[in-house]
């Protein structure tokens, strides 16, 4: 009788016309002899081998071709569920299919029982090797073709970066082994979508975030391909880092997750190496682990005590290899997941309540040069040569004389400032561009219901430095050095209070701190706070200055020593008066003055 309702259920959703493809007595013969089709919604229609398996591994599929193949998969069998949800820059929708061999595609209801994967790929698609190995994978769980978890969901983002696939070439990516032709890094604004979670330029970013924040997966995993040193292995990984993540939960990333994937792969025949952060040299020298600040997706989902992992496969091996070897590396990310369901589950839990009840935050780290680990790398011998292009010297591997050695893995850092964590930080309604992309984090808030004056601390910004370049459409800052005081404002009704106390509480400390390094500061929204917007005419205010300075000895004294002190100053009467301005009262209170402000504990 499961068949009859799989039946039903499929007429309904497919409609007569579909309904007449179907041999009518070949179904009532399978239904009549009790054929378990509980799996499956009638998928005799349709092929699922896929565009990289028919190409022999050379080719990868159009967007078009990728989300057919999803929505196929999802009108063939019970198991698969794909949505759509917001837009991105290219007008087209992200899409999520969810894997779950219960059926049951409300996370909500079954996200305890469950470790739940979200898979990203095609954030540059360019490097496909993630959207083939994951449309394969997908329809082996589907067809019980490998080893079914029973409590683990998977789900994907089948391809992030929509504007960027519909770009399709065979040049851009001039080093790449394969496939044929490929999307472009740049997305439909040309912006660099792994660069882009914490500003969320993007309408691909806050779409992400509706997708992650309905997922709220335990383990997060992007799918790249890379290339900045020559050397061995097909595979490497980039885990968040570990100190970074921070706690029980950093030292079982490090500790058991990461050495368990190399185990799982090198018993499947398989080598992986740590992400190689090495450009135009021999890595034999030893090199540091990757810092993935905010910025990046592993660095985004830290902020939520998620697990995150990037798989880089190496750009100059052949793609099909690449591709199996990506599929091997989830499959074995799907054994971990359901091995440590509990685990998992029960250090993020641990972490998220870390920071609802510690003083401090750690932010800025640098590598610990004095904490070095040791790894067996392979390599490949290089030397300098004369360029015959250029004349200079150029560097040249020789894949004829690959090498094994130990190397420097340096693996770890260390904070070098810390945050005092407030009870709440209070935004004025007129920030609305920061106010939405907190939203779209499901930051909770409140409005004040009536115009409030509280005692706040207050921040102002003391020195920073700005990129001389363009980096993603700002010009970032950096190295921001603050300074505080406490004191009254009024906030007007419709203000807005966010309490540190919540789920948010990493994501808050890491954009509203404007010394974070991906802070919303840095980033360039408050640069208006930077520019003074009211001044003086120089022939109004030398009499109110005279006037000032006779009122005050104090003042007067204190701008003779520094005439007296600075030569430069002594000399610039607009200098001198722009100071006495600065000292007059009359001084706009915005001006460098951070305008989210932080409630004390």
């Amino acid at each position: 009788m499961a068949a009859i309702a799989v039946l039903t259920k499929f007429i309904a959703q497919n409609g007569l016309f579909l309904m007449k493809k179907i041999f009518i007595a070949s179904i009532l013969a399978c239904v009549f002899i009790s054929c378990d089709l509980s799996k499956y919604k009638l998928n005799k229609e349709y092929d699922f081998e896929t565009v990289f398996e028919k190409s022999g591994g050379t080719q990868t599929p159009t967007y078009s071709e990728i989300i057919k193949y999803y929505k196929e998969l999802d009108a063939a069998f019970t198991s698969i569920e794909l949505k759509e949800f917001g837009l991105t820059d290219s007008g087209e929708p992200l899409h999520l299919a969810i894997f779950n061999p219960s059926e049951n595609f409300n996370l909500e209801e079954v996200r305890e029982n469950y470790t739940i994967i979200l898979i990203n790929n095609g954030i540059h698609p360019g490097e496909s090797d993630g959207i083939d190995a994951t449309m394969m994978l997908f329809r082996d769980l589907a067809q019980d073709s490998i080893t079914i978890p029973k409590n683990t969901i998977i789900a994907t983002i089948p391809i992030y970066n929509i504007g960027g696939a519909l770009n399709r070439n065979s040049t851009s990516r001039v080093n790449q082994n394969g496939p044929e032709e490929y999307g472009f890094r740049g997305n439909a604004r040309n912006y660099d979508l792994n660069r882009d979670f914490i500003k969320a330029d993007t309408k691909n970013t806050r779409s992400f975030n509706e997708i992650f924040h309905k997922v709220k997966p335990d383990i997060f995993v992007d799918t790249h391909v890379s290339n900045g040193a020559d050397y061995q292995y097909t595979l490497s990984h980039l885990f968040t880092q570990h100190n970074k993540l921070g706690g029980e939960l950093g030292a079982y990333l490090n500790d058991k997750m990461m050495p368990s994937l190399q185990a799982s792969l090198w018993e499947n025949e398989w080598d992986i190496t740590p992400y190689v952060n090495v450009h135009n040299e021999v890595p034999d020298k030893g090199f540091t682990q990757f810092m993935d600040t905010p910025q990046y997706s592993t660095g985004y989902a830290a902020l939520w005590n998620t697990l995150g992992l990037m798989i880089e496969t190496h750009m100059l091996k052949p793609y099909k290899k690449r591709v199996n070897g990506t599929y091997r590396t989830l499959r074995s990310i799907i054994d971990i997941a359901e091995r440590d369901r509990e685990k998992i589950k029960d250090l993020r839990a641990r972490a998220q309540r870390k920071y609802l009840t510690e003083r401090f935050y750690p932010v800025n780290y640098k590598v610990d040069s004095t904490n070095v680990s040791k790894l067996q790398f392979k390599g490949y011998e290089g030397e300098k040569i004369n360029s015959e292009v250029t004349g200079s010297s150029r560097l040249k591997y020789d894949r004829k004389k690959p090498y094994r050695k130990e190397i420097d893995y340096y693996n770890n850092f260390v904070s070098q400032d810390q945050i005092e964590i407030p009870r709440a930080y209070i935004i004025p309604q007129g920030w609305w561009n920061v106010i939405e992309i907190l939203q779209s984090n499901k930051v909770e808030m409140t409005k004040f219901n009536r115009d409030t004056t509280m005692l706040v601390e207050i921040y102002y910004i003391d020195d920073y430095k700005t990129s001389p370049n363009p980096y993603e459409g700002h010009y970032p800052h950096y190295d921001t050095k603050i300074k505080s005081k406490k004191d009254s404002i009024k906030f007007r009704k419709g203000d807005f209070y966010i309490k540190s106390f919540q789920p948010s509480v990493r994501y808050l400390l890491e954009t509203l701190e404007p010394t974070a390094p991906d802070s919303f500061f840095n980033w360039n929204f408050f640069d208006t706070v930077l520019q003074q917007k009211e001044g003086f005419s120089s022939y109004v205010f030398e009499d109110l200055a005279k006037d000032l300075l006779d009122k005050d000895p104090n003042l007067n004294e204190e701008f003779e020593q520094m005439k007296k002190s600075d030569s430069e100053f002594s000399k610039d009467p607009d200098a001198q008066l722009n100071w006495l301005y600065k000292k007059s009262g009359n001084l706009e209170k915005a001006y460098l003055r951070y305008p989210v402000f932080r409630v004390s504990r």
